[in-house]
C-alpha cells in the first residue's frame, strides 16, 4: 500500500515526524478502528483520528443528539438537534476527508451483538456511558484479542485505559471485577466539556502512538486525571486470578 500525492500533502506535519514518516501514515491507513459511543469521548477520538489518517471507522450509537449534548460532544451543533449522532458523525467524518469508509451500527451494544460487531476491526474505542457495556466490551475483546481503549468521564475526573488482548495480559475486570453500585450516567453528576475532551486526545495520542510502532506507556494501566487540581496519575493493572476471563 502506498500514499497518493494529496495524502502525502495532507499529513506531512505527521510525515515529517521521525518516528511516524511515510511508513507510519501508512501503517495509520490500514487500521481499522471502531468506536462504541459517538458522544463526548467518542467525538474528540473521531475528530483527531479522521484527521490523523484513519479511513476505516465502525461508529456505533442508538442515541439522537439533544442541546445538552453540545457543551462536550465537539462534533456537533445547533443544526444537529434532534438527529441521529452516527449519521452526522459520518456525514461529518467524509467532510473532512471523502475517502473515509464509516460503516454505521445503529444500535446498543449488548452480549449477543458484540461479537459480530468488533469482529473486522483492529482498535475498540469504548465510549459508553455506563459500566454494563463497558464489562461487556472487554470480556468480548478479550475473547477476539482486541485491542482496546476504555474512556470514562464524571464531574472533573477522567480514567483512561489502554489493553493489548492480542499479547493476553490483566483486562478491566482484573481493575474492577464488578459493577459499582448506584453508578450514574457522567451527565446526572455533572461534566466539564473539557474533561470529555481530554480522555478523547489521550486515547487518540495512544492510539496513533501503537499504530505506527511508538511504544505506549498506557498500556495495561489505568490513566487517571482530575482537571479541578491538574493531577494525574497512573496504576498498573496485573491480572488477577479471580478474573472470570482467566479462569
Amino acid at each position: 500500500m502506498k500514499l497518493t500525492n494529496d495524502q502525502i500533502d495532507r499529513y506531512r506535519g505527521q510525515i515529517n515526524l521521525k518516528k511516524i514518516n511515510i511508513q507510519g501514515q501508512i501503517k495509520l491507513k490500514q487500521q481499522k478502528v471502531l468506536v462504541i459511543g459517538a458522544g463526548g469521548i467518542g467525538s474528540p477520538v473521531i475528530l483527531f483520528l479522521s484527521r490523523a489518517g484513519v479511513l476505516t471507522f465502525g461508529l456505533v450509537d442508538f442515541d439522537k443528539i439533544s442541546k445538552s449534548n453540545l457543551h462536550r460532544q465537539v462534533l456537533f451543533d445547533n443544526n444537529d438537534i434532534g438527529k441521529k449522532k452516527i449519521l452526522v458523525t459520518k456525514k461529518k467524518i467524509q467532510l473532512i476527508d471523502k475517502k473515509i469508509n464509516v460503516k454505521t451500527y445503529n444500535t446498543k451494544v449488548n452480549k449477543t451483538n458484540l461479537k459480530q460487531i468488533i469482529k473486522d476491526y483492529d482498535y475498540i474505542i469504548d465510549g459508553t456511558d455506563n459500566f454494563t457495556s463497558k464489562l461487556n466490551i472487554n470480556d468480548e475483546c478479550v475473547k477476539q484479542k482486541k485491542k482496546l481503549f476504555i474512556g470514562s468521564v464524571s464531574q472533573f475526573d477522567a480514567h483512561v485505559f489502554f489493553f493489548d488482548f492480542s499479547k493476553g495480559g490483566p483486562c478491566l475486570r482484573c481493575f474492577m471485577p464488578k459493577e459499582p453500585q448506584n453508578t450514574t450516567r457522567c451527565q446526572d453528576d455533572g461534566i466539564l466539556g473539557t474533561v470529555t475532551g481530554v480522555a478523547g486526545t489521550i486515547i487518540s495520542n495512544e492510539l496513533i502512538k501503537d499504530a505506527v510502532g511508538i511504544p505506549s506507556n498506557l498500556k495495561n494501566e489505568a490513566l487517571i486525571i482530575n482537571l479541578e487540581n491538574l493531577m494525574f496519575r497512573k496504576i498498573k493493572i496485573k491480572e488477577s486470578k479471580n478474573c472470570k476471563n482467566y479462569e
